[in-house]
């Protein structure tokens, strides 16, 4: 013991302390909010269903949604082409029409989202080249000039449309959309939204005193009375729409009635008037649409072609839309398969669409998908009822086309605020990716910026008498690029594709990869059979091609 007290030990050595870190201001000044792969401030997710009655009141809101987009084509195409009133009445009622079955196939079969699959813009560049065609050529009547045109559309429509059936059942699109991940998402998703702003302000302005009030009223009664009751709540959240395009409707019919229109611009009266459609008196009460209605297809190569650049942007945009509908509606994103199938799908609606003599081809709606965030409803039975309302509807002309009446105006103040909401759910996929790189942002400011500086080039050389931009011998070329660089979806998934997948990141987790890789394959995450299988244990009977 002695020995042991008598032995001096060394000191010893002292641990210096690691420096403090800095501290995170931002905890300090409030939280960080993690990660949300679903929303969960929606009342009714893809699978979960609202009462009969408030889903039958939500589908007809859906089918509202959408007839303002297929009474804007028509109007707009159908008397360039010559085409009468009651032209135009048909060609609505087959829109409406093909709108209800390729819907309900995709909600069945496709991509089993909540999305309404309604007429696409896409397709109106390759219609101003065939009314440019055929507008120096001699025909008895406009409707003979129309009933052509018509032909032709056909034809183009039914060959074009195995494009999109190769591409989507030979998993070509699958296999494209493998390259895509959240930093490309953003911008694509976005710009499906923001690309369409000619159909916002830009319309409503037509007529500002029927628009202006409706956006007004929109978002006060749906985002500011609604806290007035718990009830009204309720009540607004989910059928705000229809109470103010109801009011406004009504409030421009007295204005039509008591003559405030009568010294004003044949523009303004168009826009403004609710008598100007003239579709009451020229839709019949009961016309069933059927093959071949206007006769013998006309297949011209020089057209086709045209179509087939419209069948990709199509299925383009419809990719963006699908994402933002899977966000808005609970589902997690759709995987490869999934987009290949709805796709293929997409392709076979389109040759219906050709045999039934459509103007145009669907695409997946835009604004009906941003009804969904707007309602905080993303059910799939909802839609798929809202299909009936559009088959009755095209079927019973006359009931059609009173809804039909409702001055675009008012259509275009309700797609100022859905299209935003779109627009907005694409910002949200940034969230699983590195938002504070610089090669991210690098990425996202590029396409957002190209996406929509290219097509508004090319909408700004653009003459309606068929010359586009690009001018080339080959008229066929032509068509393809025009219509392709005229859409700011397409344009961002391929600027965005390129450079997220060429340029270098430090760390894989910067692109938000770990996260994607889950949701591309059918076992990849265990919520993917429960949003995306198909009905009535239809997957063990079905070809793995078209699971």
């Amino acid at each position: 013991m002695g020995e042991t007290e008598n032995h001096h030990h060394p000191p010893p050595p002292q641990v210096v302390a690691p420096p403090a870190a800095p501290p995170n201001l931002a905890l300090s000044r409030g939280p960080i909010w993690t990660p949300a792969e679903q929303l969960h401030q929606l009342q009714y997710c893809i699978n979960s269903n609202p009462s009969w009655p408030q889903a039958l009141l939500l589908a007809f809101q859906h089918y509202i949604v959408n007839l303002g987009t297929t009474v804007l084509i028509a109007s707009t195409i159908v008397p360039q082409m010559g085409g009468n009133h009651g032209d135009k009445a048909r060609v609505i009622q087959v829109l409406l029409f093909m709108s209800g079955i390729n819907t309900l196939l995709q909600t069945l079969i496709g991509s089993r989202l909540p999305t309404v699959m309604g007429a696409s813009f896409a397709y109106t560049l390759p219609l101003l080249s065939i009314i440019s065609d055929y507008t120096d050529e001699a025909f008895t009547s406009g409707h003979d000039r129309f009933v052509r045109g018509m032909r032709t559309i056909q034809g183009s429509l039914i060959v074009s449309s195995f494009v999109n059936i190769i591409l989507g059942y030979g998993r070509a699109w699958g296999e494209l959309t493998r390259f895509f991940s959240p930093i490309v998402m953003v911008p694509v998703v976005c710009l499906v939204g923001l690309g369409l702003f000619a159909r916002g302000f830009p319309l409503l302005g037509n007529c500002v005193e029927i628009g202006l009030p409706m956006l007004i009223l929109l978002v006060i009664s749906q985002q500011y009375l609604k806290h007035i009751h718990s009830r009204a709540s309720l009540i607004l959240e989910r059928f705000a729409l229809l109470f103010c395009i109801g009011i406004i409707w009504v409030f421009a019919s007295v204005l039509t009635v008591s003559g405030a229109y009568k010294n004003v611009k044949t523009a303004t009266k168009q826009s403004c008037r609710t008598d100007r459609s003239f579709l009451m008196s020229s839709a019949p009460w009961i016309k069933i649409p059927y093959p071949f209605q206007w006769g013998t297809p006309i297949f011209r190569a020089s057209h086709v072609f045209g179509m087939i650049g419209a069948a990709l942007v199509s299925s383009a945009e419809s990719t963006g839309t699908f994402f933002a509908a899977a966000r808005l509606s609970g589902a997690t994103p759709p995987p490869a398969y999934v987009l290949s199938r709805s796709i293929g799908l997409q392709g076979v609606g389109m040759l219906l669409e050709g045999l039934f003599g459509s103007l145009v081809g669907t695409t997946a709606s835009v604004e009906n998908v941003g009804l969904l965030g707007l309602t905080h409803i993303g059910s799939r039975r909802v839609v798929q009822i809202s299909t009936a309302f559009m088959i009755f509807f095209s079927i019973f002309g006359k009931f059609g086309a009173f809804f039909a009446s409702i001055p675009l105006p008012i259509f275009a103040a309700i797609y100022c605020i859905l299209l935003g909401i779109v627009a907005a759910s694409g910002i949200t996929f940034i969230q699983f990716a590195n938002n504070n790189s610089m090669r991210n942002i690098y990425v996202l400011g590029v396409s957002l910026f190209l996406g929509l500086s290219i097509p508004q080039y090319f909408a700004m050389n653009t003459i309606y008498d068929g010359h586009e931009p690009v001018r080339t011998n080959a008229g066929w070329f032509n068509d393809i690029l025009n219509t392709i660089f005229s859409s700011p979806a397409t344009v961002a998934i391929i600027v965005g594709t390129v450079l997220d997948n060429t340029l270098e990141a430090k760390h894989v987790e910067d692109r938000g990869v770990p996260w994607w890789k889950p949701f591309q394959h059918s076992k990849g995450d265990v919520r993917t059979e429960e949003f995306y299988s198909y009905p009535l244990g239809l997957n063990e009977y079905m070809p793995t091609r078209f699971l």
